[in-house]
């Protein structure tokens, strides 16, 4: 009775490990050449479901995701290399359809643009704190500023 349960919790478990790897390609997707179907499958994994957002048209079930996953078969069987494949379904759908985008420019001043600012408001933190700490005992008298003093030492 016991090693049915613990079978079974280990049936469930590996089930649950493995779901996640299911691919969303349909059997009338996949092309007969395995060689082509294989760079299908690489560049898939590399594309960002416009719908989903999260997963790539490899995962995703949605219609759009079908409709990339077949563009992209098409493309490939048409004599595209995978750069030209991606080329192609960027310059339809923007930079955003790719899970890892490419450095540009415009990446990097989105990535540093962040850092920028956190230094140019530390910047900012250290200058205004040394420009009041300045003024603050500057406007003292001297018999207030020994008064302070002397307090200070007390």
């Amino acid at each position: 009775m016991m090693a049915r349960v613990s079978l079974a919790s280990l049936v469930l478990l590996l089930g649950l490990l493995f779901a996640g790897s299911a691919f969303a390609v349909k059997p009338d997707e996949v092309l007969s050449d395995p060689a082509l179907e294989a760079r299908a499958r690489t560049l898939s994994e590399g594309l960002r479901c416009m719908v989903c957002q999260n997963q790539s048209i490899d995962e995703s079930d949605a219609d759009l995701a079908r409709d990339l996953r077949i563009l992209v078969r098409q493309r490939l069987v048409a004599g595209d290399t995978d750069q030209q494949v991606m080329d192609y379904v960027v310059s339809r759908y923007g930079e955003f359809v790719l899970l890892k985008p490419r450095f540009s420019l415009s990446n990097a001043l989105l990535w540093g643009t962040p850092v920028l600012l956190l230094l140019a408001g530390g910047i900012f933190i250290v200058l205004t704190a040394r420009s009041r700490r300045s003024t603050a005992t500057k406007s003292l008298t001297a018999e207030e500023q020994a008064a302070l003093e002397k307090m200070l030492r007390d």
